[in-house]
Order: C-alpha cells, then sequence, then structure tokens
C-alpha cells in the first residue's frame, strides 16, 4: 500500500512538472480514494488483532484457576479442566446462535426498512446526474457550461463520494457514481476554460483559478485541523457547543458537509421557481425528484442518522417536484386545448376547398 501511495505521489509531481492537468485531476482522485482504504485496512487489522488477544486471554484465565488448585490431586485437576472445557463449547454455541439468530432478524427486514434497497435507488437515481454531464460532453458545446455550477457539483460529489464510502452500511454504487460524476465535471471545467483562452479571456481564467486555489486551500486547512479544533471544543465543556461539535454528523465530519454542498443545488432550484418551461429539462428534473424522494428516506436508515441529510432532499424533491410538473404541464397538458380548435379550423378549410 505505501508503495502504491509513493508510486501516485511521483505520478503527481511528474504531472505537475509538465503541467498536465488531466493527470494531475486523475492522481488526486487515485489519492482520494487510495487513503481511505489504507485507513480501513488498518481499523480491519487493529480489530482482529484484539479479537486475539481476547481470545488468547481464556487459557491464560483457565491456567490461573487451575494454579490455585496446586494441592489437589491429578484427577481433580483434570475433572476442573473438563468443566472448563464444557463451559468454553456452551459459550460458543451461544455466541453461534446469537449470530444465527441475528442473521435471521436480518434477512426478515422489509424493504421499507432496508438501507441497501433505498442506497441503491438513490444511487440508480444519481447516476442520471453524471449521465447528464456525459452527455453534455458528447452532444454541447463549452459556450454553454456553467462555471460556477460546475465548480459547486465538483464539490458535491467529491463529499458525497466520501461520504458513501465511510456511511454504514457502504454504498459502493453511489460512491462510484460521485466519483464518475467528478471526472465529468472535471472535464467539463477543462473545456470551459480551454474555451476562454481560445477567446482571449486569459484575467477570467486566472480569476477562476485563483478562487479555486484558495477554496482548495482552505478546504486542505480544515481538514488538517479539524480533529484538533474538535477535540479542544469537546473538551472545554461548552454546553451544546461541546455536543454539537463532538456529534457522529456534527460539523467536523462529512456527515454534515456533504448535505450542506447539497443544499447550493436544492438552493438554487427554489431561487428560480419560475423558470421558463422552455429551459426544464424533462430527464434531469426527473432524476432530481426520484433523488429528493430516495435519499429522504434512505439517511433514516444510515449510521450515523443524517436529519440533515433528510432535509435537504426533502426540499430538493419539493422544488423539483414543482418544475417537473410544470413542464409535463406545458408540453402535454395546457397545450392540447389550444391545439383543438386550430385542427378544428384546419379541418374546416379543407372542407371549403
Amino acid at each position: 500500500f505505501w508503495h502504491l501511495l509513493l508510486l501516485l505521489l511521483l505520478r503527481g509531481a511528474a504531472a505537475a512538472s509538465v503541467h498536465d492537468p488531466s493527470a494531475c485531476t486523475e492522481t488526486t482522485l487515485l489519492l482520494v480514494l487510495a487513503i481511505p482504504t489504507m485507513l480501513s485496512a488498518v481499523a480491519a487489522a487493529r480489530s482482529s488483532a484484539g479479537l486475539r488477544l481476547r481470545l488468547g486471554a481464556v487459557p491464560l484465565a483457565s491456567s490461573s484457576r487451575i494454579a490455585v488448585a496446586g494441592g489437589q490431586s491429578v484427577r481433580q485437576v483434570r475433572r476442573l479442566l473438563s468443566e472448563k472445557a464444557k463451559d468454553t463449547s456452551k459459550s460458543a454455541k451461544d455466541v453461534v446462535k446469537e449470530g444465527a439468530a441475528s442473521k435471521g432478524e436480518t434477512k426478515k427486514t422489509s424493504w421499507w426498512t432496508s438501507p441497501e434497497f433505498w442506497g441503491g435507488l438513490g444511487a440508480i437515481a444519481g447516476w442520471g446526474m453524471s449521465g447528464a454531464a456525459i452527455s453534455d460532453a458528447i452532444n454541447q458545446g463549452p459556450e454553454i457550461i456553467s462555471l460556477n455550477m460546475t465548480g459547486v457539483l465538483i464539490v458535491y460529489s467529491s463529499l458525497f463520494a466520501r461520504w458513501a464510502y465511510v456511511v454504514k452500511p457502504r454504498n459502493m454504487l453511489l460512491c462510484g457514481c460521485h466519483v464518475t460524476n467528478v471526472i465529468a465535471q472535471c472535464n467539463q471545467m477543462r473545456r470551459a476554460l480551454d474555451y476562454k483562452l481560445e477567446k482571449g479571456e486569459t484575467e477570467e481564467v486566472k480569476d477562476i483559478t485563483m478562487k479555486a486555489a484558495a477554496t482548495a486551500a482552505g478546504a486542505g486547512a480544515f481538514v488538517a485541523l479539524g480533529p484538533t479544533i474538535q477535540s479542544m471544543l469537546v473538551n472545554a465543556n461548552l454546553g451544546i457547543v461541546s455536543t454539537v461539535a463532538g456529534a457522529d454528523a456534527g460539523p467536523f465530519t462529512v456527515h454534515f458537509w456533504a448535505p450542506m454542498s447539497k443544499w447550493l443545488i436544492s438552493g438554487a432550484s427554489f431561487m428560480d421557481l419560475d423558470r421558463p418551461t422552455d429551459k426544464i429539462s424533462i430527464a434531469q428534473y426527473t432524476a432530481l425528484t426520484l433523488t429528493g424522494l430516495f435519499f429522504s428516506r434512505y439517511s433514516l436508515l444510515v449510521t450515523p442518522i443524517n436529519y440533515t441529510l433528510c432535509s435537504v432532499n426533502v426540499a430538493l424533491f419539493g422544488s423539483s417536484a414543482w418544475h417537473l410538473g410544470r413542464k409535463i404541464n406545458a408540453d402535454y397538458i395546457a397545450d392540447k386545448p389550444a391545439a383543438a380548435p386550430a385542427a378544428e379550423e384546419a379541418a374546416s378549410e379543407e372542407k371549403v376547398a
């Protein structure tokens, strides 16, 4: 693992030296995925080591009790050993039965209370946004790309890729969806910047680059100093401030910042409730509506429970369903009565002719 990490760092340095933005972006994404995997492997090794220590403590306890009976006969010692073996076998059987019972309870879980079911539906709906970005890259020109929204989507999908990886149960389908969206949006950003450079808008490109660098530096500083600040606030006993700082889904975790980034997208829909229907995409708003619906339930089944994620998806569902209803009404319902008189008038003209 350390060899892989070293190779990635060397590749990033080589890409930076030749000014290759695409290679730098790819290396950064690989690092983001490799580091959590390494940390989870370390955690698994520690837990297995702790289990071996706990299992190794059983013979020690038995031998200590046997040593107390030093004055007893060999037959009594053998009897004591056999009793300890029976107790150990009974406890092992109890553990197996409890595990089987828990598995049976898991199998009886209905679709309504299954995080895997709702997480899978949410991931499938989320692929609609990634597909839209890929479709735009293939079929649309770079002049229609919004740099602000593209930057928001890069931050949004980066946070949710990390959230899907650390949440329990882990949702790799959703993680893959957002990693794909990050790559697609980075490609859209590259196309837009190249287009502006071709038009001679060098100053605007420099301004955007400086803002992106400042945002990345601020995020890096927060990630580096976050644990220290969190421990200081928790140990200060400041009442509700310390409670919030130490919460499982508090402001020092990705469980908080991933939903907050989604508020930027939902807020854009709320600020534009009177958007012209000819600028509304049925496919896009169908995906957003379904995403809000599925994640409203999914956020209450994961560990830790994420009420912030639930609230933002309720808002996303409401605003997206509003736009989708207006689009369907304008294209398939409201136009039909207006089209009927025109058809009748054309028919009467044909009869006269």
